[in-house]
């Protein structure tokens, strides 16, 4: 007899929903790590961004505590202001008069202009005496260089000389690269001496110290130059350490004022045309009884002023001789033409007298165009 056995099939569960829970996990796993992503990834930006700003916040106090001074001041004078002196002593007297005006209210170059219109550009000529026209030139630029320089560079620049001889009983200038020999600076002015050094060294710089310095490069002996000293010195060593910079760094970097140039013009447009500045003067200023009144005036920021003083008969006569020029009235060659002293009580103005009122008025106008750049940054 047959028997039908009836073959329970197990039941079989579907697992898809299991799937589909799964892999809604899945999703939901992929969603949060690509979250996490974005969020590693705007955290970096986040602080890429802030490190950026604290570099700029960094220049920006850097430029801040940074005292440099970018642009220049210079003066021009014809050089017959000293035949008004009546002695070789006074002649003296005057031109320290000057070199003290000009390094109190930081002049960077002197311009010496021959109101005669001869070609005078270098201080090798000789002073023939007072009253001897043309020779002035000479003499102011020569007793002014004589000021500049250190005073332990002085025996090696100046020979003795006639037109210096009273040059040593002037006011000295004490402008800051005037170094006396413990002081600490990080810059000074140096010569470079005649001694032989090892292959791949430097020159030997006398800068006034006890020490002589090694600069970084080879260097004709004789020549001037601006050092600046290693900040960390090996005490025990023969020599301090240094590199050479430019003449203007102690300006445009350290905020020092570092002494003026003295330039000769064999006229008054050779002061304008013979500009070490490549760009020339962007702000030109001249000085007149004639002119605007200064204090109706207000200067916008520049990079190279250049301040024009007359001799005894004013810029006129200067204008007059000049050659190179067809023009009459001297105003139209400057920018400004500014009347530094109204109200004059005297019916003349010195020229050494002209530069300390001129300058004292123009230092606020100055320091008033760039605090309004700088508050306006």
């Amino acid at each position: 007899m047959s028997t039908d056995v009836v073959m329970k099939r197990p039941k079989i569960v579907s697992s898809q929903p299991e799937e589909g829970l799964d892999w809604k996990k899945r999703k939901a796993e992929i969603k949060e790590s690509k979250k996490h992503r974005k969020e590693a990834k705007l955290i970096k930006q986040l602080e890429k961004q802030k490190q950026e700003e604290a570099t700029e916040k960094e220049k920006l106090e850097q430029n801040q505590n940074n005292k440099g001074r970018a642009y220049t001041v210079s003066v021009a004078l014809p050089g017959s202001v000293l035949d008004n002196a009546q002695s070789t002593e006074l002649r003296t007297y005057l031109a320290g008069q000057i070199a003290r005006a000009c390094v109190v209210f930081c002049v960077d170059e002197i311009i010496i202009f021959d109101e005669q219109g001869e070609d005078v550009k270098s201080v090798e000529g000789e002073f023939k005496g007072v009253g001897k026209k043309g020779h002035a030139c000479i003499q102011l630029a020569r007793i002014l260089q004589y000021l500049e320089c250190p005073q332990y560079l002085r025996k090696w620049f100046f020979p003795k000389h006639q037109d210096l001889q009273y040059a040593g009983l002037l006011n000295p200038l004490d402008s800051p690269h005037h170094m006396r020999i413990d002081e600490e600076s990080e810059y000074r002015e140096g010569i470079v001496l005649d001694r032989p050094t090892k292959q791949g060294k430097g020159s030997l710089v006398n800068c006034g110290m006890r020490k002589d310095v090694q600069i970084d490069k080879q260097l004709q002996s004789g020549l001037r130059v601006t050092v600046q000293l290693n900040k960390t010195q090996n005490q025990e060593s023969r020599m301090y350490k240094g590199k050479v910079v430019a003449p203007h760094v102690p300006r445009t970097e350290g905020g020092l004022y570092w002494g003026y140039s003295v330039r000769l013009a064999s006229c008054l447009s050779a002061v304008f045309t013979e500009s070490p500045y490549k760009e020339g003067y962007d702000l030109t200023i001249g000085t007149s009884e004639r002119g605007s009144h200064v204090d109706q005036t207000t200067l916008s920021p520049f990079k190279h002023l250049l301040v024009v003083f007359g001799g005894l008969q004013g810029l006129e006569a200067s204008v007059d001789t000049d050659q190179n020029l067809d023009v009459t009235d001297p105003s139209v060659l400057f920018d400004l033409y500014l009347n530094t002293c109204p109200s004059q009580g005297s019916r003349t103005i010195r020229t050494e007298e002209a530069i300390l009122i001129s300058m004292s008025v123009l230092r606020q106008k100055i320091t008033a165009a760039f605090s309004d750049v700088s508050s306006g940054s």
